[in-house]
């Protein structure tokens, strides 16, 4: 799958052909998820982060 982005050991991956609604794939270590592209719905388990790790 080729990757499109990587920040903050996210790593994000997106199929050219693959199925519908468009989506990509974000992986974070153990966790994964599927974002749709139009709603930003999260179609698997991701970890709530706290924002104030990135100031």
């Amino acid at each position: 799958m080729p990757t499109i982005s990587q920040f903050y050991g996210i790593v994000i991956q997106m199929f050219w052909n693959e199925h519908a609604p468009p989506h990509f794939h974000a992986t974070y270590g153990e966790y994964k998820a599927t974002i749709n592209i139009n709603t930003f719905a999260n179609l698997g388990f991701w970890p709530e982060f706290d924002q104030n790790q990135f100031d």
